[in-house]
């Protein structure tokens, strides 16, 4: 008996250690072609219920605006109970929105067939917001910040169709209205509602489908923090107002001479910067000037460009992508034309077809030892991960212009948390006719992205997990 299980013990010996000679061999060669995967907890991806107070203290933040995730438990506009699956569909109406502008191949009313809506969707806003003091005695709002719009508007009396918190001018000793015939009047380009009685200047900006704010184009004293206030800030003042929304409005960071970025060049020069928080559960921040980490070490810059079809936008332009460390087969032609836009309001990044099909399918090499999960409406590439305690997530490295190589966050950026029996890839397909790449909010999470106007170009300066 002896004998026996003294054998049966060398055996096991002798195949535990070959076992672990393969296994080190395989990590050994893993390690040496840069294919990394990043092990984390999948209890990391749960959602905090309450909001995590910032651990840099209020004096890091006192000239930075705090930035809220509107759905999350530090959002101040009350639960509204949206879905993650819902959060996305309002996401891919942004997405079609800005598809629209650009190829004007479909119509914008044909996606209420195919996205079911409902009253309380946001098509156009995003999904952080600050808050901005407005007028004389000042009143604070809430307002969505939007990379992808210039004018910046706010819900007004007497308001049509208003449940947010409102502007009332006519109770601001500061407020002014701008003429008709006024050159500040003029720069609203297509946004400039011709009215045949024209005495004031009104704005119209119209979103996907039929929503759209109309209303009187104005001055008003605009606070941003204690120490940053403009004077003589122009915007829109909301009368119609159709976006089903409990933001007051948007705070407009486009690049057009109308935006919030350009009237305060003077003071800020045309640079400002925003950091999302990995987690609904915290809070990020925008800055600007010289309160961002423009001149910081560590910026990884990329040059910006610019699309005459698109003029609200910021585009870069993305070169390539890796997973675990190997360069995927894309065309660089794929990205090229129209170019990248980078934008505050998406939130998962939509790639050309044949450049996601690459990535969907190098990712599911990676993730092969993972049970599958069923798909969303936008998110096709699932997993459910309700049995494990780690997993080994695949690293995704985007590659911008200039050599700017930026990992991706393996608990915002790459995997994406639906539901307890459902991690998704966070990126998606375009389903349009126009292959527009779009770097959505997920892939830029754990960065302070900064953008430096005068010099054009865009940085990534790493924050880790806390902004």
């Amino acid at each position: 008996m002896d004998i026996h299980l003294t054998s049966l013990l060398r055996f096991i010996l002798s195949s535990s250690t070959i076992l672990l000679l393969f296994l080190s061999c395989c990590w050994y060669k893993i390690e040496a072609h840069g294919e990394e995967m990043i092990e984390v907890e999948v209890n990391s991806f749960l959602p905090e219920t309450t909001c995590m107070s910032s651990q840099k203290g209020s004096d890091y933040y006192r000239n930075k605006l705090q930035l809220v995730d509107k759905h999350g438990p530090c959002s101040p506009l009350g639960k509204k109970n949206l879905s993650i699956e819902e959060i996305l569909l309002e996401d891919q109406l942004r997405v079609r929105s800005i598809h629209s502008m650009i190829g004007k191949q479909f119509s914008p009313r044909d996606y209420k067939a195919k996205i079911p809506t409902k009253a309380g969707y946001s098509l156009k806003t995003g999904n952080f917001i600050v808050n901005i003091g407005l007028g004389t005695p000042k009143k604070y709002f809430w307002v969505s910040i939007d990379t992808g719009s210039s004018l910046t508007w706010i819900r007004c009396q007497p308001c049509s169709n208003c449940s947010a918190p409102t502007f009332n001018p006519s109770k601001s000793s500061s407020y002014s209205s701008i003429s008709c015939t006024s050159p500040d009047c003029s720069q609203l380009g297509s946004n400039k509602y011709n009215s045949p009685q024209c005495t004031n200047c009104m704005y119209q900006i119209h979103y996907a489908d039929t929503d759209f704010s109309i209303g009187n184009f104005g001055r008003e004293k605009l606070t941003l923090t204690s120490s940053d206030v403009v004077p003589s800030f122009q915007f829109g003042c909301g009368l119609r107002n159709s976006l089903g929304d409990s933001t007051s409005g948007l705070l407009g960071l486009g690049p057009k001479q109308v935006s919030l970025v350009s009237q305060t060049a003077a003071k800020f020069g045309k640079v400002f910067s925003y950091c999302f928080p990995r987690s609904a559960s915290s809070t990020g921040y925008l800055a600007f000037g010289n309160q961002t980490g423009a001149t910081s070490s560590g910026v990884k810059y990329t040059q910006m460009r610019a699309l005459s079809r698109l003029p609200d936008n910021y585009f870069v332009l993305l070169m390539g992508i890796s997973v675990n460390g190997q360069r995927l087969n894309i065309s660089s032609s794929a990205f090229t034309d129209p170019g990248t836009i980078i934008d505050s309001g998406s939130l998962v990044t939509h790639l050309p077809r044949s450049a996601y099909n690459i990535l969907r399918a190098a990712f599911q090499r990676a993730m092969s030892n993972y049970p599958s999960a069923p798909p969303t409406r936008t998110l096709d590439t699932c997993y459910n991960l309700s049995r494990n305690r780690t997993v080994n997530v695949p690293a995704i490295t985007l590659h911008f212009e200039g050599g700017t190589d930026i990992q991706l966050d393996p608990f915002s950026g790459v995997l994406f948390k639906i539901s307890a029996v459902q991690y998704c890839l966070a990126f998606a397909p375009n389903r349009d006719l126009v292959d527009q790449t779009i770097i959505g909010n997920l892939q830029q999470r754990t960065y302070e992205v900064i953008y430096d106007v005068p010099r054009g170009r865009l940085g990534f300066r790493a924050v880790g997990v806390n902004c």
